[in-house]
């Protein structure tokens, strides 16, 4: 993904419109998603040589409909062989025409893909892995590269993922009722796992994936296009935006950690956290709070204070208060623990943290860990504070953060 062509992102923009228009014409997701992903491979093969064509959207589309006649014909063939009934490949698909090249894509066809792509059959690495190439169109191997898997993992997470999207009976129509509400939550949290991945990576050498966040930011504001009007969905954007503007700052110039009170706001982007306070504005303002939200508006507290000394934390505990009684959960309650710690002193948060330690999915977290660590601290606890950093060291598959906490251990020593 790094150094891509303009080519390549108009590819990448051009993915929906193509798979949406297949989808729709002949079915057959799966197979769809397969002849997509070749017509791209044959897009970066071909234009740099050939020049881009007048019309790159009809060309994927009569590219990827040749390759998937090919495979729907080939399929019929071998079901003839078997004497299978044709029931699932008409044959009036196999010889149908391809979609209108110049017919104007449905503005839902990406928010349909991505309803398809967070469908409830399937798991959340599922969901995040077909979302990023179905929508996306990144590759299997950059998804692979991604998430430090290796590409052959990768390739069976997203054929079982759209076998079961295919077992399930799911059809390229928009969810109706109330599962289209259930549903977009899972757009959103999808969209909120990438970019958390690629703003601070879980694992490996590197603390940021930049690509990945951009990409994240990418879906979420073509989702905020298709749904202006909805708040949580600004508030995700805006959320991105908030966060992804300090990303300069949090690395040293050997791609060591730099932690928020620490860093540089030079450095912060002021275009991004300006359009992420006035996305967090509007939708604050035009109706009732919701969870991604009320996380962007604790961003946009820190992001507007001048220096770390500024912040507003009795806002921020505020927010948190808010926001746990609205969205309860390990996270949120470990970030309350630091607020508090941050407006009554270190002990009142060392309180908040005991409760997280019987948390399954928390208690032998590294970032718990961490922030005891940071809160002994504050209270006068060396030894014990370099403990939990030691601690917290150990249970991290980020080197950069891993290097981080052993440092501030090693600096209590």
């Amino acid at each position: 993904m790094p150094g891509r062509t303009s080519d390549e992102d108009l590819l990448r923009r051009l993915v929906p419109q193509v798979l949406g228009a297949l989808v729709r014409r002949y079915g057959h997701f799966d197979a769809a998603e397969d002849a997509v992903q070749e017509a791209l491979l044959a897009a970066v093969r071909q234009w740099p040589e050939s020049g881009r064509p007048d019309n790159p959207r009809g060309w994927l589309i009569r590219v990827a409909s040749r390759r998937l006649a090919d495979t729907l014909r080939a399929e019929e063939a071998r079901r003839r062989r078997e004497e299978r009934s044709l029931a699932h490949t008409p044959r009036d698909e196999l010889h149908a025409p391809p979609p209108d090249e110049n017919r104007a894509p449905t503005e839902d066809d990406t928010l349909t893909l991505l309803f398809l792509c967070c469908h409830p059959a399937l798991s959340e690495e599922s969901r995040v892995a077909l979302t990023l190439r179905a929508v996306g169109g990144l590759t299997t191997a950059e998804i692979a590269r991604a998430y430090l898997v290796p590409e052959a993992t990768m390739a069976q997470r997203i054929s079982r993922a759209k076998r079961r999207v295919r077992a399930a009976g799911a059809r390229f129509v928009p969810p109706a009722g109330g599962e289209r509400g259930d549903r977009l939550s899972a757009v959103l949290h999808v969209l909120y796992l990438v970019f958390n991945e690629g703003y601070t990576a879980t694992a490996g050498s590197s603390l940021q994936r930049r690509d990945l966040a951009a990409e994240a930011v990418r879906l979420a504001r073509a989702l905020r296009g298709l749904l202006p009007g909805n708040g949580e969905v600004a508030g995700l954007l805006a959320l991105m935006l908030l966060t992804d503007a300090r990303r300069e700052a949090r690395t040293g110039p050997d791609g060591e950690l730099v932690p928020l009170p620490e860093q540089d706001r030079g450095l912060w982007r002021t275009d991004a956290i300006e359009e992420g306070v006035a996305l967090v504005t509007e939708a604050l303002t035009s109706g009732p709070p919701g969870p991604y939200q009320l996380q962007a508006a604790i961003a946009a507290v820190h992001d507007e204070a001048p220096t770390a000394a500024d912040t507003d934390w009795p806002q921020i505990l505020a927010l948190y208060e808010l926001l746990a009684r609205l969205a309860p959960g390990p996270v949120v309650a470990l970030n309350h623990a630091v607020a508090a710690a941050m407006v009554h002193g270190p002990r009142v948060g060392l309180g908040r943290l005991a409760a997280l330690e019987d948390d399954p999915g928390m208690a032998d977290h590294h970032r718990l860990a961490a922030v005891r660590a940071h809160l002994l601290e504050m209270a006068g606890e060396p030894g014990a504070a370099r403990m939990a950093y030691d601690t917290a060291a150990e249970r991290t598959l980020s080197l950069p953060e891993r290097r981080y906490l052993r440092s501030r251990a090693a600096r209590l020593a």
